[in-house]
């Protein structure tokens, strides 16, 4: 099992990460990815970059060297309905939205509100990953979110960063566990990042693919495995 894209990362531009997009691209050409995305912190996110900036995507060549390169977003879901904030003046701009429960940006509402929340964000047509919906901080029901995802085509992360043993999120591997088996249960497509906040981490996957083989989870339901497959976490 070989994921082929990264589309979960961030450069200096969100805030709490160390890199720049460029030495991103270069350690993504390196790692022999096919395509990288960029996915800065949306607004609510303290520090985090100006709506101008997901506005003058156009700047970024499509291919570089040989890599595609695609421009998205982290949204926060603020809400119990699943909000999320991406304004719409730039939403045309993006490839992809993954939407993902932040500390900063929304507080634990218990297992039937989390749940609920991610519900609402599965059924945003235009939210096309929930990142990392592993944290025990915000509880949920796993039965439900993988049965939803599947009937909206939404894809579930595997977050590589969740399961760093210095990462903050609580029961990460135990819970992705959990979720992968409802996934198969509902042939429910999951897609990994690797979540980097520096280029040392764009396209390590270790932990995510170790728990897939753990899981004995079918490459067919992995995105990253197949470039056919990219355009199933695109908007456009």
């Amino acid at each position: 099992m070989k994921p082929l894209f990264d589309l979960h990362t961030h450069t200096i531009a969100s805030g709490h990460a160390y890199s720049t997009l460029k030495e991103n691209i270069e350690e993504a050409a390196a790692t022999g990815l096919k395509a990288l995305g960029t996915s800065e912190h949306a607004e609510r996110m303290p520090g985090t970059a100006h709506k101008m900036y997901f506005m003058n995507f156009k700047v970024i060549p499509k291919e570089i060297n040989g890599l595609f390169i695609y421009n998205g977003i982290e949204a926060n879901i603020y809400g119990e309905k699943g909000e999320i904030d991406v304004a719409s003046s730039f939403i045309d701009k993006l490839d992809y939205i993954i939407a993902s429960m932040h500390m900063p940006c929304i507080d634990n509402l218990g297992q039937a509100g989390n749940t609920k929340a991610i519900l609402g964000a599965i059924e945003n047509p235009e939210v096309t990953i929930i990142g990392h919906p592993d944290d025990s901080r915000f509880p949920l029901n796993m039965d439900e979110i993988a049965a939803a995802a599947a009937e909206h085509h939404t894809a579930l992360e595997v977050n590589n960063s969740s399961m760093h043993p210095l990462n903050y999120r609580e029961n990460a591997r135990e819970n992705i566990l959990e979720m992968l088996d409802f996934c198969k249960k509902y042939k429910t497509n999951i897609i990994i990042g690797s979540d980097s906040h520096i280029c040392y981490e764009i396209g390590k996957f270790d932990r995510a693919l170790n728990v897939l083989v753990e899981a004995d989870f079918p490459e067919e339901l992995v995105i990253n495995c197949d470039m056919n497959r990219l355009p199933l976490v695109l908007r456009r």
